[in-house]
């Protein structure tokens, strides 16, 4: 694996405005693994009208305000992943596997209970955003994407709503102005 692609774990996609796929308009990707057979990552910023216990009753009071399920991409929908902040820099809590820094994906299968009392916090995501070989490197290529450092508190934002915004405001430079592009800009 290069050090370039090396890099891109651990850091965010932010969709462009040239972006207009649904799956990704204005999205916020944490990109959890990124290597010459592609690349795989979950939408931060998509909760979904459907709380954890529809699905997990069991992670359901451990889960991150607003206790929602989150739309991860589109690939895999009756799947699920989750994605928890893992306190200090020492061992791995039982049943949670550290993909990068403070961040890491639980065994869902393992008791809630038990798993709870090593993580500071918990997203439960349907389905995570995935690209073949080569792919991802060429949507950055054509300006589909912005890539940025993530802070840790992105993935569990208060307000997933606004987290696009966010994380261009506080971008250096031209870029920071990209968060006051209009969501139609025909309407301008």
């Amino acid at each position: 694996m290069t050090e370039e692609v090396e890099r891109l774990v651990g850091r965010l996609l932010v969709a462009s405005p040239v972006l207009r796929d649904p799956n990704f308009r204005r999205s916020v990707v944490i990109l959890l693994d990124h290597g010459e057979d592609g690349a795989l990552g979950l939408v931060v910023n998509r909760p979904l009208d459907v709380d954890v216990s529809v699905v997990l009753p069991g992670w359901q009071p451990f889960a991150t305000s607003p206790g929602r399920l989150f739309r991860g991409g589109p690939v895999q929908l009756d799947s699920a992943l989750g994605l928890v902040a893992v306190p200090g820099d020492g061992e791995e809590p039982v049943g949670v596997k550290r993909i990068f820094g403070s961040l890491g994906l639980v065994d869902l299968d393992a008791p809630p209970e038990v798993v709870a009392g090593g993580v500071a916090g918990l997203r439960i995501f349907a389905g995570y955003a995935g690209w073949g070989a080569g792919q991802l490197e060429e949507e950055i290529g054509e300006g589909a994407w912005y890539v940025v450092d993530a802070e840790a508190r992105d993935a569990f934002s208060d307000e997933p709503a606004v987290l696009w915004q966010q994380v261009l405001r506080r971008q250096r430079g031209d870029l920071a102005l990209v968060s006051t592009y209009p969501d139609d800009p025909s309407l301008n």
